[in-house]
């Protein structure tokens, strides 16, 4: 019997993050940027001095409703609204899986899949849908 070699294909936690690190660090500018940095160089126009700005108008509307502001009253329903769907989501699974095969809702997820991968060819982000 031969001994295994140190090397023996798999790598280490320090060295998967090594691999993925180290090329961050030298990632050019245009990955790390914050997100309130400037990435068009290519922009000949000069940025508009806060100064020249013209404020839009605001639409009136009638007086704002009051508004309960309970936090934990909101924590309370967004535990108990959470754990009611997934009771719900978890009973009807296993009354469709006593229905169907496995087979068949792959069958159908795929379709359902291939279905919204088409819809996008055809339907623009912003058409409002």
């Amino acid at each position: 019997m031969a001994a295994v070699a140190p090397g023996n294909g798999r790598a280490s936690a320090p060295r998967l993050l090594l691999l993925f690190l180290v090329p961050l660090l030298w990632a050019p500018a245009a990955v790390r940027a914050g997100p309130d940095e400037d990435l068009s160089h290519r922009n000949k126009e000069p940025p508009v001095p806060a100064q020249q700005l013209q404020p839009q108008p605001v639409a009136v509307q009638g007086p704002e409703p009051a508004r309960v502001e309970d936090p934990y009253g909101v924590a309370v329903g967004g535990t108990v609204g959470h754990c009611l769907c997934t009771g719900l989501a978890v009973i009807g699974g296993r009354m469709i899986a006593q229905k169907i095969s496995v087979r068949t809702v792959t069958i159908i997820g795929g379709i359902v899949f291939l279905a919204f991968a088409f819809s996008a060819l055809f339907i623009s982000p912003d058409s409002g849908f």
